[in-house]
């Protein structure tokens, strides 16, 4: 931008380069194919030319399209940012929230009753698109009681009530607060919001991230343990909640406690926020960001 439009008080935006990267839940897919998991994903897009261009980036990166189910009568989310010094200008939305057909939710309900039992965790990514509900959520949350897995989730406002039982939901704070019904403006109201998901919820573990603040976990045994954050710059949070959940689950995933994983989340999102758009994590990165955490 070096110019307003004669038109209108808007910016004019010169466009020197464009890239389409995977967002939603395979941005966390690719987050953990980055980390050297093997993800099988879950989830709708059109049959459309976007919806192909998923695939081929979900090609690109390994991640098997098995999961993926086509609907015809719906678009592929895709979201163009606008982005002028590092700074978003703005952003354009091209969607659909309607519920997922029901011939569609079986069709994924049995694929995943197939192939449940080599889960070891299932992670929820809820962007509020339609494929996130109560059918879903009943289901996954019985098969996870019945093969002792981890189902975390990353929620989404407004779908709240599907995420009753689950082994760890990681809300912002102001979806927390939004939950909660109270703003969430320092210590004494951060514990009543944790403590409150903790036992509205009936979950074993909340996360409760706070951008620049860290975050904070509450556990059902009553513990309380706050870690700050790690991001050294931050240009864009975009993507910082789907390193979160991907990093976590994938601690969990390979047998450390919530807290180390928890460590590794926060160390996670510090790098993705130092890069404009979305970012997958490296094991590199991972690794020296580690080492300049011990070293610290």
């Amino acid at each position: 931008v070096s110019r307003i439009s004669p038109e209108a008080p808007v910016p004019v935006v010169e466009v020197k380069t464009e890239s389409k990267v995977l967002g939603g839940a395979s941005n966390v897919a690719q987050n953990l194919v980055s980390l050297g998991a093997e993800p099988l994903l879950y989830g709708v897009i059109g049959d459309d030319k976007v919806g192909q261009e998923v695939f081929a980036l979900m090609e690109e990166m390994g991640i098997s399209r098995e999961g993926v189910v086509i609907e015809n009568d719906r678009p592929t989310t895709i979201k163009t940012r606008v982005i002028a010094h590092n700074q978003q200008v703005v952003r354009v939305d091209r969607e659909s929230k309607e519920s997922i057909s029901p011939e569609t939710l079986q069709k994924m309900l049995r694929d995943i009753e197939k192939r449940i039992e080599q889960f070891n965790v299932i992670l929820i990514s809820d962007y509020g698109k339609g494929v996130i509900g109560s059918a879903l959520m009943t289901f996954l949350r019985e098969k996870h009681r019945m093969y002792n897995s981890t189902l975390a989730v990353d929620p989404k406002v407004g779908n709240f009530d599907f995420y009753k039982g689950v082994s760890v939901i990681t809300p912002n704070h102001h979806e927390a607060g939004f939950f909660c019904r109270f703003p969430i403006d320092d210590q004494e109201t951060l514990a009543r919001a944790g403590n409150k998901m903790l036992s509205d919820l009936e979950c074993s573990s909340v996360i409760i991230t706070q951008g620049k603040d860290g975050m904070t976990i509450f556990e059902d045994n009553g513990e309380m343990t706050h870690i700050p954050t790690m991001a050294k710059q931050v240009y864009d949070v975009t993507g910082a909640g789907d390193t979160v959940i991907s990093t976590l689950s994938l601690g969990l995933s390979v047998g450390l406690d919530l807290k180390l994983s928890a460590i590794l989340a926060n160390l996670a999102a510090g790098i993705v926020v130092g890069h404009v758009g979305t970012y997958p994590v490296r094991v590199r990165d991972l690794l020296k960001a580690i080492q300049d955490f011990s070293e610290s």
